[in-house]
C-alpha cells in the first residue's frame, strides 16, 4: 500500500520554506534542499567556517527554517513543528531523495532550470515509485515531463500550492499525459485528508484554473474602473463583500499580492496566451508599470495602491490616483447599492440587491461582473473538465464565496443572458437554454454537466459530511430560529448553530437543552457544530447591550443562569458531547467548547475567552472551568495549584486567542484525547467517530463538590502584579478593576486556600460578578464599541 511518511521540498525560498512548513504541520518528516553558496559570508569566515563545512553548505535551507518562526502569517501551527525540517543542500543530500515519497520541487519559475533540475540531479536519485511533483504556477506539466524518463512521468505532476500554503486550502493538481490516474487519485486523497487540501483538476493551461481567471478578473475591474473614471477606493468598496468576494476586494488584494507580482503575471498571460479572443486584457496598463517603475509594489513596499502615515499623531489612510500619479486621502466613499447589501448574510441575495441598483457601483458591479462570468464561460472546457473545478478553485483560491457559476445561477442565468445581450454583448452558446449550473435533490447535489448536455451528481468522499445535504434530506429533528439538531444516522446527532455569527442567545440555549434530552432519549452521542464561517462569535452582544441600557439586570440575570445550566446540561449529559470547532470560537462558543467531553477542531481554530475585550468575564461556566482545570491538575500532580491558576487566569484576563487549534493544548482548553482534523470537510465525520468511541463505555458524572480553593492569597498576589502593569502604564485603571474581579472569581472569591468549595459555588461567582461589571458605565461603552467597530476598546 502506497503511504507518503517523508518528503523532500527542493528550494527553500519563501514558498518552498512555508510548503516544508505545512507539510511538518501535518506530521511529515521533511528534508529542505538548496543550492550551494558560491561563496562563504564574511561572517562565517570569522567564524573560521568555509566553503567545504556543513554549515556553509547548506546555509540556505538552514536560514530558511531558522526564519519560519518570524514570518507573518505563521507557517507553523506551533514552532516546535520545526523539529520535523531537515535543512542539506543539493550537491551533499541528493542520494538521500532515495529515502523520500514525495519530491517537491520548488525552485525558480524556469522552464530550463526546472528540467536541468529533473535531469541532473533528481532522476538519478530518486526512489522507485515516488511520486514527483513541481510547485509552478502557470508552466507546462507536459513540457515539464520531456525532461523524464517513461518510468518517472508516470509518477510526475503539477501540484500547485496557492501562498500562504497552510492557510490557503486551494491545491490546482495536473497530471502530465504518461501520469497514472491511480497516482493522482491517491496524492489527491492525501492532499485532502492530511494536508487540508481543496483539490481541483486543472488542464495544462497557462495559469491554470484560480490565477486565470482572478487575473482576468481583476484586469477587467481595471479597465472599468479607469472608463467610468471611479477611484481604486470607490472600486474596493464595491468588489469586496458587496460583490461575495473578500474584504481585500481588487487593489488591496495586488497590494498583498505585490503590484510587481501582479504585473508579472499579466505579461506572462499576454505572452503565452497569443490565442486567447480577450489578450489585450492582460496587457499591463501603463498606469501599473509606471507604479512598479517608481517602487509603489504594495504592503512590501510601504505603498502600493494604498499607504499609511503619520499625521498629526494619527495614523491616516491613502489612495493613490492613478490620473494625478499622486496620493489622496481616503474618504470611505458610500454607494446607495452596496450599503443596501451590508446586512445580507446570503451572498448570493447580495450579488442580486447590489446588481438591483440604480447608481455607478451597481453600474460597475455589473459591467465587471459580466465580463467576469462571460469569460469563465468561455474558458470550459479549455481549462477544466467542469464548472464544480473552477468553482471550487475561485473560493478556494481566492476565497470568492460563490464561484462564477454559481453566481450565473444567483443571478438567474436566463436573466443574465437577457442583460449582457442588451448590452450588445456577445453571450457564449453555452449560457443559450441552460437554465442553471446547480440543483440539489433529495439530498444531493448536482452540476449541470457541460460535454453531456446533462445533470450529474456531485461526488463526495465517504467522510465528507454536509449538514445542508442532511438538512435537505429531512434530517432535521428539531430546529428554532437559531440552531437546529441533525440526525447523522448510527444514534449521533449534530446541535448547529446558524443565528448571525452563530452567536449564542436564547432560543441557542433552548436548543442545547432540547438537543441533549432528544439525544438522551434517542441516540448515543452528541455533536456540536456547524459549516458557516465561524464556530460562534459568542455571546449575543447586542442583547446584553439592549438589556443594560434599559437597566434590566433581572433579566440578564436569569440569561446568564440559563447560559450556565445549558452549559452544565452539556457537560453532565448522559450521553457523550464532543464539540467541533472551526475558525473563531470567541467567549461563549469558547465555553461550549470547554463543557464538552470531547473536542475534535479544525486545525484552524482561533478560539480564546475574550470577554475582557468588552468588560465582562467568562459567566458561561468559563472562568469556573479553567478554576476546575488548576485544581483538578494540582490535586492531581499533589503540588501548588498557583503555577496552573495562573496560567489559566492569563488567558482570561488578557483575552489571548489561540492562533491554532494546535496551541489549544497548551493554553489547557483542549485535554489529551481531543483531535485535530486538517480537513475541513472530514471534522463533522471525525467528531461523530469521537462520540461513537466514548459512547461504547460512557459513564455520565455530576457537579463536583469538595474542591479546595485556591483562595484569596493567590488573588492578592495577582493584584500586586495588577498594580505594577497598570502604574507602568501597560493597563489602564479599568483594566485592573476588571482583571482584578476575575482573580477574585477564579481563585474561589474571598476565602483561605484549602476552603472546600463546589462547581455550583463558581457558577454562583461567575454570574455575581458578571452582574457587578454590567453594572459599570465603562463595560457599556466596551459593548457599544465593539459592536460599532467590531474591536475592543481598552478605556
Amino acid at each position: 500500500m502506497r503511504q507518503i511518511n517523508k518528503v523532500a521540498v527542493l528550494g527553500s525560498g519563501v514558498m518552498g520554506a512555508t510548503i516544508a512548513a505545512h507539510l511538518a504541520n501535518a506530521g511529515l518528516q521533511v528534508l529542505l534542499l538548496d543550492i550551494v553558496p558560491a561563496q562563504a559570508s564574511d561572517a562565517e569566515l570569522a567564524r573560521g567556517v568555509g566553503l567545504s563545512d556543513r554549515a556553509v553548505r547548506n546555509r540556505l535551507a538552514d536560514q530558511a527554517i531558522a526564519g519560519l518562526p518570524a514570518l507573518k502569517p505563521a507557517p507553523l501551527y506551533l514552532p516546535e513543528y520545526a523539529a520535523n525540517l531537515e535543512a542539506g543542500n543539493l550537491e551533499d543530500d541528493l542520494a538521500r531523495l532515495g529515502e523520500c515519497d514525495w519530491v517537491v520541487e520548488v525552485v525558480l519559475e524556469n522552464m530550463e532550470v526546472k528540467k536541468r533540475l529533473f535531469a541532473e540531479k533528481v532522476v538519478p536519485n530518486l526512489k522507485e515509485g515516488a511520486i514527483l511533483s513541481s510547485n509552478t504556477s502557470g508552466l507546462s506539466v507536459n513540457a515539464l515531463a520531456q525532461s523524464l524518463p517513461e518510468t518517472v512521468r508516470r509518477n510526475f505532476l503539477v501540484t500547485h500550492f496557492f501562498n500562504p500554503p497552510r492557510y490557503m486550502r486551494l491545491m490546482e493538481m495536473v497530471p502530465c499525459r504518461e501520469t497514472d490516474p491511480a497516482v493522482t487519485a491517491f496524492l489527491a486523497g492525501f492532499l485532502a485528508e492530511k494536508l487540508g487540501k481543496g483539490v481541483v483538476y486543472a488542464k495544462d493551461t497557462p495559469n491554470f484554473i484560480a490565477n486565470r481567471i482572478g487575473t482576468y478578473a481583476g484586469a477587467i475591474t481595471g479597465q472599468h474602473m479607469v472608463e467610468m473614471g471611479l477611484s481604486v477606493e470607490e472600486v474596493d468598496a464595491i468588489t469586496g463583500p458587496a460583490l461575495a468576494r473578500p474584504k481585500t476586494a481588487t487593489f488591496a488584494l495586488w497590494d498583498l499580492v505585490g503590484i510587481d507580482t501582479v504585473a508579472r503575471v499579466l505579461a506572462n498571460s499576454y505572452e503565452a496566451l497569443p490565442e486567447d479572443d480577450e489578450r489585450e486584457v492582460f496587457r499591463v496598463p501603463e498606469n501599473i508599470s509606471k507604479m512598479v517603475a517608481a517602487g509603489l509594489t504594495g504592503k512590501k513596499a510601504g505603498r502600493g495602491f494604498y499607504k499609511r502615515e503619520t499625521v498629526n499623531g494619527e495614523s491616516v489612510k491613502f489612495y493613490f490616483d492613478y490620473q494625478s500619479d499622486s496620493y489622496l486621502q481616503a474618504t470611505s466613499p458610500k454607494f446607495a447599492s452596496v450599503q443596501a447589501t451590508k446586512q445580507i448574510d446570503d451572498p448570493a441575495q447580495r450579488i442580486r440587491t447590489l446588481l438591483e441598483g440604480n447608481d455607478k457601483a451597481a453600474q460597475f458591479a455589473w459591467k465587471t461582473l459580466r465580463d467576469t462570468l462571460i469569460y469563465t464561460v468561455k474558458r470550459i472546457p479549455e481549462i477544466a473538465d467542469d464548472v464544480v473545478n473552477v468553482d471550487n478553485a475561485m473560493k478556494w483560491g481566492y476565497n470568492w464565496e460563490l464561484g462564477p457559476f454559481e453566481t450565473l445561477d444567483a443571478i438567474g442565468v436566463a436573466a443574465f443572458v437577457a442583460r449582457a445581450t442588451a448590452d450588445g454583448v456577445a453571450v457564449p452558446e453555452l449560457l443559450q437554454g441552460v437554465e442553471r449550473f446547480y440543483r440539489r435533490e433529495a439530498g444531493k447535489d448536482y452540476f449541470f454537466d457541460v460535454a453531456s448536455k446533462s445533470f450529474r451528481e456531485i461526488e463526495r468522499p465517504a467522510t465528507s459530511v454536509s449538514l445542508t445535504l442532511l438538512k435537505d434530506a429531512g434530517s432535521v429533528v428539531e430546529k428554532n430560529s437559531s440552531a437546529s439538531l441533525v440526525d447523522l444516522k448510527d444514534g449521533v446527532f449534530c446541535l448547529e448553530f446558524h443565528s448571525k455569527m452563530n452567536t449564542i442567545g436564547g432560543d441557542t440555549l433552548s436548543m442545547i437543552q432540547k438537543g441533549i434530552r432528544r439525544t438522551e432519549q434517542d441516540g448515543v452521542g452528541l455533536v456540536i457544530a456547524n459549516q458557516g464561517g465561524m464556530f460562534s462569535a459568542g455571546a449575543n452582544l447586542m442583547l446584553l447591550s439592549m438589556g443594560i441600557a434599559e437597566g434590566a439586570f433581572d433579566e440578564i440575570a436569569v440569561l446568564v443562569k440559563n447560559f450556565q445550566k445549558a452549559m452544565m446540561a452539556i457537560k453532565y449529559a448522559r450521553i457523550p458531547v464532543v464539540a467541533a470547532p472551526h475558525n473563531l470560537v470567541m467567549g461563549g462558543g469558547c465555553e461550549t467548547c470547554l463543557h464538552s467531553d470531547a473536542i475534535v477542531a479544525q486545525a484552524e481554530t482561533y478560539m480564546g475567552l475574550v470577554e475582557i475585550g468588552v468588560g465582562i468575564l467568562p459567566a458561561g461556566g468559563g472562568t469556573k472551568e479553567m478554576a476546575l482545570r488548576a485544581i483538578k491538575l494540582s490535586d492531581e500532580y499533589e503540588t501548588d495549584v498557583t503555577p496552573f491558576l495562573l496560567k489559566n487566569y492569563r488567558n482570561i484576563a488578557m483575552g489571548k486567542v489561540s492562533a491554532s487549534a494546535a496551541e489549544l493544548f497548551g493554553m489547557g482548553f483542549m485535554r489529551h484525547g481531543d483531535g485535530i482534523t486538517l480537513d475541513p470537510d472530514k471534522r463533522i465525520h471525525d467528531a461523530k467517530l469521537k462520540a461513537l468511541a466514548l459512547a461504547a463505555n460512557y459513564r455520565p458524572s455530576r457537579p463536583l463538590t469538595g474542591l479546595k480553593a485556591p483562595g484569596r492569597s493567590i488573588a492578592a498576589s495577582i493584584k500586586t502584579q495588577l498594580w505594577n502593569l497598570k502604574e507602568g502604564g501597560f493597563i489602564s485603571e479599568y483594566d485592573k478593576y476588571l482583571a482584578s474581579g476575575i482573580a477574585d472569581v477564579i481563585t474561589g472569591g474571598d476565602v483561605p486556600g484549602g476552603t472546600l468549595i463546589s462547581e455550583e459555588y463558581l457558577l454562583d461567582l461567575e454570574r455575581e460578578m458578571f452582574l457587578k461589571f454590567c453594572g459599570q458605565k465603562k463595560t457599556a461603552e466596551r459593548i457599544q464599541h465593539m459592536l460599532k467597530k467590531g474591536r475592543a476598546l481598552r478605556n
